[in-house]
């Protein structure tokens, strides 16, 4: 298990190396200069040459990409006697500690990796960093749970009530999740829930008539199939289908309706009778936090629920698939057969047997998610004003603040690779045969 351990870890080390050396050249191969971005347009040569040496900007590309590595890197070489040596050991710069000299001038130490400091607001990029963090994990933590609980039990659903309406149903919804960009997805959502319908919402009672009479017909119909094995306490499951069968239908008709009557004027009954129900009460913009009238910084926890759907659609739509595809496969599987042979009760087949099995493929992408949200997060939190990673990305983007580019996505790096190995550790504890492959 040590030597499991241990390879994934060095894994990890190399896949950051690698991210780094890619993320360092292709910033710093794009044009401009940041010293004439910090000190402004009318600035000497002298101040931009001044800049650009304490930046390490003067040396070649290959000493500043080893300059680089060296500040990022836990246990680093460090000038301890020049203070006009860039790799001196600042406190102001580095955080860390001394462990062991090398040479009179150079010591081995300890420290925090440094990632530079923002062009523009000249603050640590870690500082910043840290500030916008939580907000993005929150996000990304919110739209997870929410993908995952429903998602596995839609799936679970699905695959128990195989070809019924409802799983059709579930599919075709998990093909339009997919489907949907986020940033057309969140407009309509922050537009719906968070403007038109956020202080009430307006019914149209002609739908809720359409709605009652098909599910009337749906019932009689299939009341009238019945045949004479029929048992009464199965009126429910005809009710329960007849609602389910009802709503496709009904919505379908009353748009068509809303149609004729908006653009042709054709006349119809209760067409422009509407039931008042309350409104969502929610903010298409806001963060999780907010600043009152006396300059106190307080929760606001219903900010979340909006930009937590918007993100969760796509990893809902996934999860509900590989739910039902994995727990299909597996209730066919011949130590299910056994376990229903030797007489075991559905739930505990459903519940011991087959749901343990069939999560395996949905942990890996569930966890796949959460990085990719906390990564990815980027429009979503532009639409809902959401002040995370992602809205520091496109403010830093739009200024060409590199170093805080190349932090965050650094960090999106860092959260893939250690997510990653943690999703394999714990494969490695459950199942042996993990850590022999």
């Amino acid at each position: 298990m040590v030597k499991f351990i241990f390879k994934r870890i060095v894994y990890g080390i190399l896949v950051m190396l690698g991210v780094t050396t890619v993320v360092f050249f292709l910033f710093n191969v794009l044009p401009g200069d940041p010293a004439r971005m910090m000190l402004g347009q009318n600035a000497s040569q002298e101040q931009i040459d001044a800049i650009n040496k304490d930046l390490g900007r003067d040396k070649p590309l290959s000493t500043q990409f080893m300059m680089y590595i060296n500040d990022l890197s836990p246990i680093s070489i460090h000038n301890i006697t020049d203070p006009d040596h860039y790799l001196f050991l600042n406190p102001k710069k580095y955080s860390g500690v001394k462990l062991f000299n090398v040479s009179s001038t150079k010591a081995i130490c300890l420290k925090y990796p440094y990632l530079r400091r923002s062009y523009i607001t000249k603050r640590k990029v870690s500082e910043i960093i840290v500030d916008k963090l939580p907000s993005t994990f929150v996000l990304a933590v919110a739209s997870i749970v929410l993908a995952s609980c429903f998602g596995i039990f839609i799936g679970i659903i699905c695959a128990l009530r195989k070809n019924s309406l409802f799983d059709r149903s579930a599919l075709v919804f998990a093909v339009l999740g997919m489907a949907g960009p986020s940033f057309f997805v969140g407009i309509i959502i922050a537009m719906m829930f968070g403007y038109f319908w956020a202080k009430e919402f307006p019914f149209p009672l002609l739908l809720i008539v359409i709605y009652f009479v098909f599910t009337a017909y749906s019932f009689i119909t299939a009341y009238s199939k019945r045949d004479d094995t029929f048992e009464q306490n199965k009126i429910k499951d005809f009710i329960l289908g007849a609602l389910w069968k009802a709503l496709p239908a009904s919505v379908i008709v009353w748009f068509v309706i809303y149609f004729l009557n908006k653009f042709f004027a054709m006349p119809f009954p209760l067409i422009d009778a509407y039931i008042s129900l309350p409104g969502t009460n929610l903010n298409n913009q806001g963060g999780l936090f907010y600043v009152d009238d006396f300059g106190n910084e307080r929760l606001q926890l219903k900010n979340l629920i909006l930009p937590a759907i918007t993100l969760g659609i796509r990893p809902l739509a996934i999860v509900i698939q590989l739910t039902r595809n994995s727990f299909l496969d597996v209730l066919s599987q011949d130590y299910i057969r056994t376990a229903r042979a030797k007489g075991l009760s559905y739930y505990t087949i459903i519940i011991k047997h087959a749901l343990k099995n069939a999560l395996n493929p949905v942990i890996t992408a569930i966890s796949g998610w959460f990085a990719g949200l906390m990564a990815g997060a980027v429009f979503v939190e532009q639409i809902f004003d959401w002040k995370g990673i992602g809205s520091e990305i496109v403010e830093a983007l739009f200024k060409q603040d590199l170093p805080v580019l190349m932090g965050c996505v650094l960090v999106a790096g860092a959260v893939f690779v250690i997510i990653n190995i943690i999703v394999d550790l714990v494969y490695g504890i459950l199942d042996p045969r993990v850590r022999v492959q």
